[in-house]
């Protein structure tokens, strides 16, 4: 396979060279940038010198028709212009930014405060949650590959939902993140002075991942109502742990939460469902394609503590998109994503 990355220098472009160099089904990468062509790679990544020194190319259609498949791992607004140009039936496009995932443009130019791409490239998009769309997925040209907040969440909640097991009226789910969630790009909010030490929560209920979750819950769930979602930045390098709070329905039993867990994700590699454990973190699922999921529930309460973790460069990012390529070409599902955690 031919294979393109599309902002290759940013966090998520270089997770995705990281995982499909090891593929066992790609053949070449090419590396794509829209202000550093011709500088051979490891100029700026110094850790690939004498793995990965070819120049960066310069973004042209032409070039990119070529290609098998093409990762877009550009901040939002970029691809929605850059995509319409170069999607065919002969080149599939995996998009890692949030400008094909919302299909209200209304709601996405609301929330991302940027105009949407143009509808019937959004109507054409599906949703890359890979365990819940994977029919979809397998005869699509373009994936909408979801965001790392949503990953967590989705993948935890979902079957909960489903199953009618938890009211989703009474959701709250607070969620933190390492700060190369931030992307690469220097300003005042990653600094080193402002994270170090120190925990933030932002965008309080503006996080432009909301509608996103709720969509989701409407599209798999069938649940069609607003939740309470916070997002909190902590000073780590990587990975999300989602903990949602929500009252159980009548009678329902912390059984019955795993039982619907194990029934939906005991076919699925890289969703695990830890149940006997004090404990859950970032660290069991770093560098992985993991998602870890545990619940507690409070018999004082009435409540459900529903916690997950990924790491937000792979499961939620870069990972969940080589995956969406396995299933898009009929690939086995985990090649080029079994890399056991790096625990230290």
């Amino acid at each position: 396979m031919q294979v393109g990355i599309i902002g290759a220098t940013g966090y998520g472009g270089l997770e995705l060279l990281r995982l499909l160099y090891n593929h066992s089904k790609v053949e070449t990468i090419h590396l794509f940038s829209s202000s550093e062509d011709g500088i051979p790679f490891s100029n700026k990544y110094t850790h690939l010198r004498k793995i990965i020194d070819q120049p960066l190319q310069k973004i042209e259609p032409e070039a990119l028709r070529k290609l098998d498949v093409i990762f877009t791992s550009t901040p939002s607004g970029v691809s929605s212009k850059l995509i319409p140009e170069i999607l065919n039936e002969k080149v599939k496009v995996i998009d890692l930014s949030g400008d094909f995932r919302i299909k209200n443009t209304e709601d996405y130019e609301k929330w991302y405060k940027l105009p949407s791409a143009p509808l019937h490239i959004i109507e054409k998009s599906v949703y890359g949650l890979t365990e819940w769309n994977e029919k979809q997925i397998e005869n699509a040209n373009l994936i909408a590959n979801p965001g790392c907040y949503p990953t967590a969440v989705l993948l935890s909640l979902l079957p909960l939902l489903k199953d009618n097991l938890i009211d989703s009226k009474s959701l709250i789910i607070d969620a933190k993140s390492g700060i190369s969630g931030a992307g690469n790009k220097p300003n005042a909010n990653n600094h080193f002075c402002e994270t170090n030490d120190n925990t933030s929560i932002y965008k309080i209920n503006q996080h432009q991942h909301i509608p996103e979750i709720e969509q989701a819950m409407a599209m798999f769930a069938e649940k069609n109502n607003p939740i309470t979602f916070s997002t909190h930045l902590v000073p780590m390098n990587r990975g999300i742990m989602a903990t949602s709070y929500a009252n159980l329905q009548v009678g329902v039993t912390k059984e019955d939460l795993y039982n619907s867990l194990y029934n939906k994700y005991e076919k699925h590699p890289f969703v695990r469902v830890i149940e006997n454990t004090t404990k859950i973190n970032t660290s069991q699922v770093r560098g992985t394609n993991y998602c870890d999921i545990h619940i507690n529930v409070d018999e004082r309460t009435g409540r459900a503590t529903i916690i997950s973790v990924i790491d937000n460069l792979v499961k939620g990012a870069a990972g969940q998109a080589i995956q969406n390529m396995n299933v898009m070409f009929g690939y086995e599902i985990t090649t080029g994503l079994t890399q056991i955690p790096i625990w230290i």
